[in-house]
């Protein structure tokens, strides 16, 4: 019996995206792709146009102009008519980005286009009772609804009829351009447009190398005229140890300038601004006086809202000083010092914005800042409450690398919660760097409260031909529809994201802790084998669409899009493997519970049963969809050493495909707060 999943939206119907519609939200400024000179121009026209007009209304209004030219000027004036409509209609016309091109971030195929990959609303399962994992249920009391459904999931026939998984990979295999061959896009835009472009990556060991780097820099700009300098920086609580030791440092950037007497202090004057949710100036007027400065940076208050609004902090600090500046002829320079790549309204609405004022007040930025996780938007910090013990995972926005994620945003049981790192920075701190000419400096040590996060260090000649597209959203997103490759990845990752879909979340996010009580457990186990039927489903068809894009990932030249494919393609064909497993030992454990102590000493208490990964499978039926991911997984190793997609593929491998239950025990402490130490102490926001 096939069973059907609930219906997904076709490709070129996807809602869009909650946090995009704002994205290119224009300032009152000219329409993109069209200059000041044809404004002028159109102007001009108008004006002709009513001259004219004046002209005839004197000699008798239009039909006296028509009546002296006779038939022949008429018939001179319609055939001239049709020849201007003719090459109207050939010329195309600018690109303008505007709000009807941002449908949806995930959504990559508008309404009015045709649809190359059509997801199959039917996926034909091998009907064999001998696969049936999910079939029984032992009853507990009189809980007649805990008896099992008959229907049951099955893996895809075509896989599972293969004894060897390299028959299947035969049947969708892949050809690989040369690695290394950028596109010419990314040609065209390493031409110097006469803008000098800044460093979007420069890997530092700790704040010291990044000052004497801005002091060099800094030296270079004195050599041309005075200098002011702003410093931004971020008011979270995971910036105050970074901010302490800036402050200690700064001294030692006016010594190494030579700054430090009165006869050459006023080359570099300093103004200390912070943001979160507000923003704040720390120092009434530009200063060089060293200890004034350092007062102002100790002087940044920690904001408990967790918000930070980036992009409208840089804004104000550059409009606010700019006339300053102006006035002494001094160049403005801006330190951008934040751990977080700030909120993703503001960032999109403003981050253009941004660009345009630096360029107008000639203001180059850099940013003090850390690694984006690769391909997703969230990072999360370890953090135990000091009354109750308990741990909780605090979120903080840390990436992504690009201007929209280009990897999927689930593990393959819920969404993500790692800190994989992508090699580079925040797309819009990046951006920022590199079109002021500024530099993006990127801290390398690893927080050691972030979760689960890495250290990595990828080569930059390694990386240079992956590194992430720094075009403006709508650019980016304009290209979407020239490339069906990425048309696709991107309508697949939307398709199973649970942060844009939360109406989805609750279908392909899985539970994995259970309840230590039998009986909860029977219940829980059941709902959670209902729902991986329809997730195995869902999985099955996002595959199928990248398999029917196979082709296209022959003619797609840039290395970057190769291994997003690549790595999504494996990381499908695996997560069936661990769903089918997934159900098997829930269904194992429901026939044969473990059995532990609730209790063990000195005050440990059983709370949970988490759902692991391991290398034992329990079924013979998932073997040809764990050969095949393990194949797909080598090969994006070898075609792409060294970088993110190489090493994500490695530790998808280690992870192993099966899944088994191991028992959570917490000190009896845990959760409980007997009120000794106060009120409640709330939990913070990064």
């Amino acid at each position: 019996m096939t069973t059907r999943p609930p219906p997904l939206p076709e490709l070129h119907q996807s809602p869009p995206g909650p946090d995009v519609e704002n994205a290119l939200a224009e300032d009152n400024r000219l329409e993109p792709g069209l200059r000041a000179e044809d404004a002028v121009l159109e102007v001009t026209e108008l004006v002709d146009d009513e001259d004219r007009q004046d002209a005839a209304d004197e000699d008798g209004g239009l039909w006296g102009l028509l009546y002296g030219l006779g038939s022949f000027g008429v018939s001179m004036l319609v055939h001239l008519a049709g020849l201007i409509l003719l090459a109207w209609l050939t010329v195309p016309s600018p690109i303008r980005f505007d709000l009807a091109l941002l449908e949806a971030t995930f959504s990559p195929l508008l309404e009015d286009e045709p649809v190359e990959f059509e997801l199959e609303q039917e996926i034909r399962l091998l009907n064999d009772p001998s696969l049936s994992l999910f079939s029984t249920a032992p009853r507990v009391g009189a809980a007649g609804d805990l008896q099992g459904s008959a229907e049951t999931p099955q893996l895809d026939a075509r896989v599972l009829e293969q004894a060897d998984a390299e028959a299947k990979l035969d049947e969708v295999r892949i050809e690989y351009p040369l690695a290394s061959a950028p596109t010419f896009e990314r040609l065209i835009e390493a031409v110097p447009d006469g803008d000098f472009k800044g460093d979007p990556r420069a890997i530092i060991d700790d704040y010291q190398q990044a000052m004497d780097r801005i002091t060099q820099e800094l030296m270079w700009k004195m050599d041309r005229g005075p200098v002011l300098l702003i410093w931004v920086f971020d008011q979270s609580g995971s910036m105050k140890d970074d901010q302490q030791e800036i402050r200690q440092r700064v001294n030692q950037v006016y010594v190494q300038l030579g700054l430090t007497g009165r006869d050459r202090s006023q080359l570099l004057t300093t103004s200390v601004v912070s943001f979160g949710e507000g923003y704040l100036t720390h120092t009434p007027r530009p200063t060089s006086e060293v200890d004034e400065i350092r007062s102002a940076i100790a002087a940044v208050p920690e904001d408990p809202s967790g918000r930070e609004f980036m992009c409208q902090a840089v804004l104000t600090a550059i409009s606010q000083h700019r006339d300053y500046a102006r006035s002494s002829a001094r160049q403005m320079v801006l330190i951008l010092v934040t751990d977080e790549s700030g909120e993703r309204e503001d960032n999109r609405q403003n981050l253009e914005r941004v660009l345009a004022e630096a360029k107008a007040a000639r203001c180059t930025i850099y940013v003090l800042g850390r690694e984006a996780v690769f391909g997703y938007p969230m990072a999360y910090m370890r953090w135990e409450h000091p009354q109750t013990r308990d741990i909780h995972w605090l979120p903080i926005d840390r990436g992504p690398e690009t201007a929209f994620v280009e990897q999927l945003q689930t593990d393959g049981f819920r969404r993500r919660h790692d800190a994989f790192p992508s090699g580079f920075g925040p797309y819009e701190q990046c951006r920022m760097a590199r079109e002021t000419g500024g530099i993006f400096f990127m801290l390398p040590s690893l927080e050691s409260s972030l979760v689960r996060g890495e250290k990595r260090i990828y080569e930059l000649q390694v990386m240079r031909p992956y590194r992430p597209d720094l075009r403006a959203r709508g650019e980016v997103l304009h290209d979407r529809d020239r490339y069906p490759l990425r048309s696709v990845i991107w309508q697949c990752i939307y398709d199973l994201d649970p942060l844009q879909r939360p109406e989805l979340s609750g279908q392909i996010e899985m539970r994995v802790h259970f309840s230590p009580v039998f009986e909860e457990f029977v219940r829980q186990a059941r709902r959670e084998q209902e729902k991986a039927k329809a997730y195995l489903m869902y999985l099955a068809r996002v595959q199928k669409a990248l398999e029917q894009g196979a082709h296209h990932r022959q003619q797609e030249a840039d290395p970057r899009w190769q291994a997003n494919y690549d790595l999504i393609y494996a990381q499908l064909v695996a997560y069936q493997a661990r769903m089918w497993e997934y159900g098997a030992a829930l269904e194992a454990f429901l026939q044969q519970p473990k059995i532990v102590p609730l209790t063990k000493p000195p005050d440990l208490r059983l709370v949970h049963w988490n759902v692991t990964v391991r290398s034992p499978t329990r079924t013979k039926e998932s073997q040809a969809y764990i050969d095949q991911a393990s194949a797909l997984f080598r090969r994006t190793m070898e075609n792409h050493p060294g970088t993110p997609w190489a090493a994500r593929a490695a530790v998808e491998l280690k992870r192993g495909f099966g899944v088994d239950f191991v028992p959570e025990y917490w000190h009896s402490y845990r959760g409980k707060h007997d009120g000794s130490s106060g009120k409640l102490r709330p939990i913070p926001k990064l």
